[in-house]
């Protein structure tokens, strides 16, 4: 059963909830119905342009990269403990090779016409997408960061209006 909550009601810490706990960035193909989704550990939550956003980085080569730019929806879940092995394989396969959301013991949940979440997810943000951007090796200010990208691989970079709030009771 969803709950919706607007994102100012948030009581869980955004650093640990992105780093310690991981989401599956989540979005569908809107002419196929079909979606795909990746483990992230890196991205955040903020005020920018007075509203409430989300921002999260996605590699080039990532399947998941495909479906996000078909669809001006994605999905950010969020899940209990519990299921970290399914977020370790989401994060080590590739969609393209196999059916990982059944391999991982997930359940699609269709949020909205064109946002996918997870029936298991604990709480899940819609989030629409405002502005998308490639990092650039030319715009890093501490150059030990380039450590991540020694295949030259750079972030793509969205920041997205999240538009609803979903708590699954």
């Amino acid at each position: 059963m969803w709950t919706p909550i607007s994102p100012y009601e948030l009581n869980d810490n955004i650093f640990h909830l992105i780093d310690k706990e991981w989401m599956l960035v989540t979005a569908k193909d809107p002419e196929t119905g079909k979606c795909n989704t990746m483990t992230a550990s890196w991205g955040g939550c903020g005020i920018l342009w007075n509203r409430p956003v989300a921002f999260v980085f996605i590699r080039p080569q990532r399947y998941t990269m495909e479906f996000i730019d078909k669809n001006e929806m994605l999905t950010l879940s969020f899940f209990s403990e519990e299921h970290r092995d399914a977020l370790r394989l989401c994060g080590r396969v590739s969609g393209r090779d196999c059916d990982k959301i059944a391999d991982a013991g997930l359940h699609t949940a269709d949020l909205t016409d064109s946002a996918t979440g997870f029936a298991e997810a604990r709480m899940t943000m819609v989030c629409r997408k405002l502005y998308a951007d490639v990092l650039r090796k030319d715009s890093f200010l501490d150059e030990s960061l380039l450590s991540n990208y020694t295949a030259g691989d750079y972030h793509n970079v969205f920041i997205c209006e999240i538009t609803e709030v979903l708590k699954n009771a």
